[in-house]
């Protein structure tokens, strides 16, 4: 057997293993989820107990053990885990019950303004996620042999040969370059697509929005052949769905999740509210005032516990995620809990004078007034005063300028300054994203745990 093989195969066995399970579990009743949630957790705070240092030495300070928390409520007992917890006792949340090369070093884009890393289980970790991915895909009818074009932050190609795309996974994904989109390229990439003739297209919402403003302006027809767009890693904001519905002609699918793998809810066939996968992993949402939301239509910061992770184990994580709680159960059937919306990371909220909070959500640049707006990115340093970064279009006036500030006004009720600078371009970040805000204030100065975290984490 070559060494190529026993790597896949453990991967292949994950997968399958996973998939399985979620074949029979997504039809559960709601008993039966949380019963299964239940015994998971119960594992997995008995692994972290014996063979992590660092939960150890928690549930020590706190003269507890594993059994003391009987249901995902009781995890209230243990700390709020940050991301300068996770940074500073890296080492400790490592499971000592595994060999050095099971250990795969990830790191996160750093959006929220705090990059980290953790570890992958090699061969497993990724697996698993696909499975997620998978059967999350299966409710809008994708299969493995779909084409697909990925409009996903990749560098691909350059302009000496104007060719910003390769494919991928036998051909059947057609992989497009985001940092090569331009008025000039545009009409390449849409006839590249149109002649893939592709079923799905996987995008970050930033990145097909490039698209399809392009094709709405020019009033370019949609692909016949697409059925869907599958869209994640960012937050997908109202007036970005109505777009993109609109310019491709089909429903817009979202999933929320993140790359520590605590966390991954997506919608389904029949509902845009996220279904949360109780197998994933354990989520809480807790207010502004440290205690659990409750009421559905109530926002609460995500704190998040993963069940598929145990080489490095993250309990009580603090995403710095905020999402609205959801209603059910939903007509498709399952009986997985609900997300409403997802709001974004606490540093998508801009901080009004008087410390409310603002989701980006508000701002919706489906509006006529940003016809004239290519691009544009909030900057906040102070509290109850913004800069917007404008890239203006050919037919931009200072009439523009005029009723985006006054629609601004309407939206942040006179809680907000707006001040407007032009410029020539706003840089993507580093995993080729659109960063609609800036975020310069501290954390706790904009998120909803300021108590809940308090001098118990870590």
């Amino acid at each position: 057997m070559t060494m190529r093989a026993l790597h896949i195969l453990p991967a292949y066995s994950a997968y399958i293993r996973t998939y399985a399970l979620l074949q029979r579990s997504h039809w559960w009743s709601r008993e039966e989820l949380l019963a299964y949630q239940a015994e998971a957790l119960s594992r997995l705070l008995d692994h972290a107990y014996e063979n992590v240092p660092y939960y150890r030495r928690v549930f020590d300070e706190r003269d507890l053990v594993p059994a003391d928390i009987r249901t995902p409520g009781d995890l209230a007992l243990l700390p709020i885990l940050t991301r300068e917890d996770l940074q500073e006792n890296l080492a400790d949340l490592k499971a000592r019950n595994y060999p050095g090369s099971a250990f795969e070093y990830v790191t996160t884009g750093g959006s929220t303004g705090i990059p980290v890393g953790f570890y992958y289980e090699r061969g497993a970790s990724r697996a698993k996620e696909w499975a997620f991915m998978k059967t999350q895909w299966d409710r809008v009818g994708y299969r493995f042999t779909d084409r697909c074009v990925v409009l996903r932050g990749y560098i691909v190609g350059s302009a000496r040969d104007d060719v910003y795309w390769k494919k991928a996974l036998f051909g059947r994904w057609l992989v497009m370059s985001s940092h090569h989109m331009t008025e000039e390229t545009l009409p390449a990439y849409i006839d590249r697509i149109r002649r893939f003739r592709p079923r799905f297209i996987q995008a970050y919402p930033s990145t097909a929005v490039v698209l399809a403003r392009y094709m709405r302006e020019h009033e370019i027809e949609a692909f016949p052949t697409v059925q869907a767009v599958l869209c994640g890693s960012e937050n997908l904001y109202p007036w970005q769905r109505s777009l993109l519905a609109g310019a491709f002609g089909c429903r817009v699918f979202s999933w929320y999740g993140n790359s520590e793998q605590t966390v991954l809810a997506g919608e389904c066939e029949e509902s845009p509210h996220y279904h949360i996968f109780p197998e994933y992993g354990v989520i809480e949402l807790i207010g502004r005032d440290g205690r659990p939301v409750e009421r559905p239509g109530e926002a609460g910061e995500v704190v998040t516990t993963s069940l598929i992770n145990p080489i490095c184990p993250l309990i009580r994580y603090r995403t710095m995620d905020v999402a609205v709680l959801g209603e059910g159960p939903c007509s498709c059937g399952r009986n997985y809990p609900l997300l409403e919306k997802v709001e974004g990371r606490v540093q998508d909220f801009i901080v009004t004078k008087d410390r409310r909070l603002i989701s980006m959500t508000a701002v919706n640049m489906h509006s006529g007034v940003f016809d004239n707006v290519a691009q544009f990115q909030f900057y906040q340093k102070v509290e109850g005063e913004v800069l917007m970064r404008i890239v203006r279009r050919p037919g931009y006036t200072e009439a523009d300028t005029e009723q985006i500030l006054s629609e601004l006004e309407k939206k942040f009720e006179g809680g907000v300054d707006v001040a407007i600078r032009f410029v020539a371009k706003i840089p993507r970040t580093r995993r080729g994203k659109y960063q609609f805000l800036i975020q310069d204030l501290p954390p706790d100065r904009c998120g909803l745990l300021e108590q809940a975290c308090g001098d118990e984490s870590g």
